[in-house]
């Protein structure tokens, strides 16, 4: 986590340092970047190599270069140090050859065709949401994976860093449950007794709902944590958070609402 905390960081100071320095050099005020950088924790298997091939085809789908062959020569991209076309000793190449062959001209090659293949796949969302939502897919109505947007990789693999010591505080969710349902009941209008209370009634079985999507989806916190909380089981907790994420996405309004006090 030291060498990730570290590099945040880095890119921090960089960042900041180029957009001091470009100001200064056009006469110029403001950002140059839209929000800051941000590192995740990826699983290596299996997401690592898709992770890889996903960032370095960027400049290919944004139409900064035309053609595979164009992107072999971009300077702005570690591709082109992985096949052996440009160097730069800052990054590192061998953890990633190594899976594709056990020679240097053999690995490059074979990187390269694995690069070409991911052309036809387009964007991928499962790559550039959080945790869960980047790899859970479609799953049984009474099945649950922990997630967190730090994290690409599966809900063990997320579970099993919480558990480490010296992770365990840089993972907790940035909010409590209780300051969640406060935020849900405020913009409903429902007394949160009520919403916690097992009930009928569509207003409070919404708000439930809602609790339960952003709670699991955007919050980072397991199923049984939240089912705890609202006192539902495992496939309650599932189909709420479903019928949560169908009220928020009809409703921008109040989802802006929501998370602007949960940014707060």
């Amino acid at each position: 986590m030291a060498t990730s905390t570290s590099l945040s960081y880095f890119m921090r100071r960089l960042l900041t340092g180029y957009a001091v320095s470009f100001n200064r050099r056009n006469k110029r005020s403001g950002h140059l970047f839209q929000n800051r950088y941000k590192s995740i924790v990826c699983e290596e298997e299996p997401y690592l190599l898709e992770l890889v091939r996903y960032i370095h085809l960027n400049p290919l789908r944004a139409g900064m270069v035309t053609s595979l062959e164009e992107l072999d020569l971009y300077p702005w991209s570690g591709h082109a140090v992985l096949i052996g076309k440009r160097q730069f000793d800052a990054q590192e190449t061998g953890s990633i050859l190594e899976r594709f062959g056990k020679n240097a001209s053999t690995a490059r090659r074979n990187y390269r065709q694995f690069v070409s293949e991911g052309i036809k796949t387009g964007r991928r969302d499962d790559l550039v949401g959080g945790g869960l939502k980047r790899s859970q897919g479609e799953r049984p109505n009474n099945e649950y994976e922990s997630f967190d947007e730090r994290v690409l990789g599966g809900g063990d693999f997320v579970d099993g860093l919480k558990q480490e010591c010296a992770l365990r505080d840089k993972m907790k969710s940035v909010i409590s449950l209780t300051r969640l349902l406060e935020i849900v009941s405020t913009t409903l209008i429902i007394e949160p007794d009520l919403i916690r209370r097992p009930s009928k009634s569509r207003a409070q079985a919404a708000a439930r709902a809602i609790i339960c999507h952003l709670a699991i989806f955007e919050l980072g916190y397991n199923g049984n944590e939240v089912g705890k909380f609202l006192h539902l089981g495992p496939t309650g907790v599932c189909l709420a958070s479903r019928r949560g994420e169908k009220i928020l996405k009809s409703d921008p309004v109040m989802l802006k609402e929501i998370m602007e006090s949960i940014d707060k």
